[in-house]
C-alpha cells in the first residue's frame, strides 16, 4: 500500500507538531510526502501532475491546521483544480474509487471544547463533514481521523502514543483488529537498529517482542480451544 501525505501549512518550519510528525514519517518509499507550501509557493497548481501523483498511490491523507474551522487556502485552492469532474467523479472519474482517504488535523484548543457546551459548539466530527461527503462523491473510503489537540501540551508518554497512531495510520492496513495491530507493531519494532539503541533500552525492546509474540501464541491457542468446544 502507498500512502500520499498531503501537507498544508504555510509556516511549517516554526511549527513544532507538523515537524514532530515529519520527523516520525517511516523512511520507506511506499509513504510520499508532499507539502503544497514549498511545492506551490505562488498558488500555480500543476493540476495534471497532482492527479498522476494521486493516482499511483493508494491512500491520501490530508495534514494541516484547523483554519477557521477548515483546512489553509492552498489546499481549498488544490481540492477546486486537481478533485475536477471526469477525473474524480462524473463520467470516467473513477480514478480515486476505492482509494482510502484520512485527515491528520492539528487544533490549537482543547478536545472538551469541540462539542456541545463546548466553547468551539461543533465536535470535529461535524467540522469535517465537507471532507467526508469530498470522500463519498469521489468513492473514497474515509478513515478516523487522528485530530491532535494542544500539541504542545502534550506529555512525552502521549507524543509516544501521537507517533504510534500516526504510523499506523501512514502504514498499517485497513484492519482494526489486535492482531493486525500487533503484527504492524512487531513489524515496526524488528526494522529498529538495535546497534542505535543503549544496552539497556536494546533488552527492553528485545523484552517487549518476547512478551507480544507470546500473547500471541496464548490467544491463538485459547481461540483454538474455543473452537473446538463449539
Amino acid at each position: 500500500m502507498k500512502t500520499l501525505i498531503i501537507i498544508s501549512h504555510p509556516d511549517i518550519r516554526e511549527s513544532s507538531s507538523q515537524q514532530y510528525l515529519l520527523s516520525s514519517i517511516p523512511g520507506e518509499p511506499e509513504v510520499t510526502v508532499h507539502h503544497l507550501e514549498e511545492t506551490y509557493p505562488d498558488f500555480k497548481i500543476d493540476s495534471m501532475k497532482e492527479q498522476e501523483l494521486i493516482a499511483a498511490h493508494d491512500r491520501i491523507i490530508f495534514q494541516f491546521p484547523l483554519y477557521w474551522y477548515s483546512s489553509p487556502p492552498l489546499l481549498k485552492k488544490w481540492q477546486d483544480e486537481v478533485l475536477t469532474e471526469h477525473f474524480a467523479y462524473g463520467k470516467n472519474g473513477h480514478h480515486l474509487q476505492d482509494k482510502e482517504f484520512g485527515l491528520v488535523l492539528t487544533i490549537g484548543a482543547s478536545k472538551n471544547e469541540y462539542q456541545a457546551g463546548g466553547k468551539e459548539h461543533f465536535s470535529i466530527t461535524e467540522l469535517t463533514k465537507p471532507f467526508q461527503a469530498m470522500a463519498l462523491k469521489t468513492g473514497m473510503v474515509y478513515l478516523k481521523p487522528l485530530s491532535i489537540h494542544q500539541f504542545s501540551y502534550l506529555t512525552e508518554e502521549q507524543k509516544m502514543e501521537l507517533l504510534i497512531e500516526y504510523q499506523l495510520l501512514l502504514t498499517h492496513e485497513k484492519d482494526t483488529s489486535l492482531a493486525s495491530r500487533e503484527k504492524w507493531f512487531l513489524n515496526q519494532l524488528e526494522q529498529t537498529d538495535l546497534t542505535t539503541l543503549a544496552e539497556e533500552d536494546s533488552f527492553k525492546l528485545q523484552h517487549v517482542m518476547e512478551i507480544i509474540e507470546e500473547n500471541r501464541e496464548t490467544m491463538d491457542d485459547l481461540k483454538l480451544s474455543l473452537e473446538e468446544m463449539e
